[in-house]
């Protein structure tokens, strides 16, 4: 049985395929982060050596072993607190795909995070989906598509993994995880439509964290240059150390100041923040809306900077120069 919820078009291509025994040699999965790429792509492995009826069961050895993460046929690797995928981690899954299976039909490669390969990893995963080794499948999940090789994109099948509804997200977390309203409403609009990220915020600190960030950002409006720039240097240390923290420090940043401009439009009911409805419009109106705009500007063009591998200290520099200050 397939775990991912709100994909019923990708589903329903992989059921066909799988009956048609017609699968891909390579599988690029995108979307953003928490929509459920990593969830499908067990689900697929385990779909591609299921023992039962209908795969993937989840019920035989071969399912458990792949859910457990101890099937020797189902690798992952991914960015883990790297800034990069680098070529020794490939070099070692080029020589893996080039042995038979050892308890499963097929071996299944998962690269989490693919648009941080490095060039010469890239260039080592093109050549081997230019000539794939018999019974190997490659699952590339990616959150920018457009930082892959283009030539590795045409060598795989596009799965696009789309957000919910977050009316949905929220009737499934009141239905199937007993939430409360309040909790789901708010989950539901923190997460975009990503349901991984909401669930993920029930077990982990991930608003504990976000509230962090949140109190960090505000106190910045009123700090000096001296401050926010050491606040550059703490954000680049994290980055060389962690590269994936420091993008969700940017995603909240973004959310946070596409709130303050819907509230500037009166939008106020489409904002994601919810419970800093208060801070948010006392933020508001310490700005106008060209600044929000040319700040969010700002914001978009760092986190594509970073994304490019630009200094990080530079950038976020860069932006603490354009933060514009709290009127009093």
């Amino acid at each position: 049985m397939w775990q991912v919820i709100g994909q019923d078009k990708v589903l329903d291509l992989l059921d066909r395929s799988l009956e048609e025994n017609n699968t891909a040699h390579a599988y690029l999965l995108v979307g953003p982060h928490h929509v459920g790429k990593r969830t499908l792509a067990l689900n697929l492995a385990q779909a591609l050596n299921c023992d039962g009826h209908k795969p993937p069961c989840g019920q035989c050895y071969s399912c458990h072993r792949i859910l457990e993460h101890k099937h020797a046929d189902v690798i992952c690797i991914g960015l883990d607190s790297k800034t990069e995928i680098g070529i020794d981690a490939m070099r070692e899954l080029q020589r893996l795909a080039n042995l038979p299976p050892y308890e499963g039909k097929r071996k299944v490669f998962i690269i989490e995070d693919a648009e941080y390969l490095s060039t010469e990893a890239a260039n080592s995963l093109l050549k081997i989906l230019e000539e794939p080794p018999p019974k190997v499948v490659w699952l590339l999940l990616t959150a920018e598509e457009a930082r892959l090789l283009p030539t590795i994109i045409s060598r795989c099948q596009r799965l696009k993994l789309k957000p919910m509804p977050l009316e949905q997200v929220e009737q499934i977390l009141i239905s199937g995880y007993n939430i409360d309203a309040d909790k789901a409403k708010l989950l539901a609009r923190l997460c975009h439509g990503c349901l991984g990220w909401a669930l993920s915020s029930l077990a982990d600190d991930i608003l504990e964290q976000r509230s962090q960030r949140v109190t960090k950002l505000s106190s910045l409006t009123s700090a000096s240059l001296e401050q926010r720039f050491a606040y550059a240097q703490e954000l680049a240390t994290q980055f060389s150390q962690n590269r994936r923290s420091v993008v969700e420090v940017m995603g909240t940043w973004l959310g946070w100041w596409r709130d303050l401009m819907l509230i500037k439009g009166d939008c106020k009911e489409a904002i994601a923040n919810i419970d800093y409805e208060m801070a948010l419009e006392k933020q508001a109106k310490s700005l106008s809306l060209n600044e929000i705009k040319e700040f969010l500007a700002n914001l978009h063009l760092v986190q594509e900077e970073i994304s490019k591998n630009v200094n990080p200290r530079l950038a976020v520099e860069s932006l603490m120069l354009n933060l514009p200050k709290k009127n009093n």
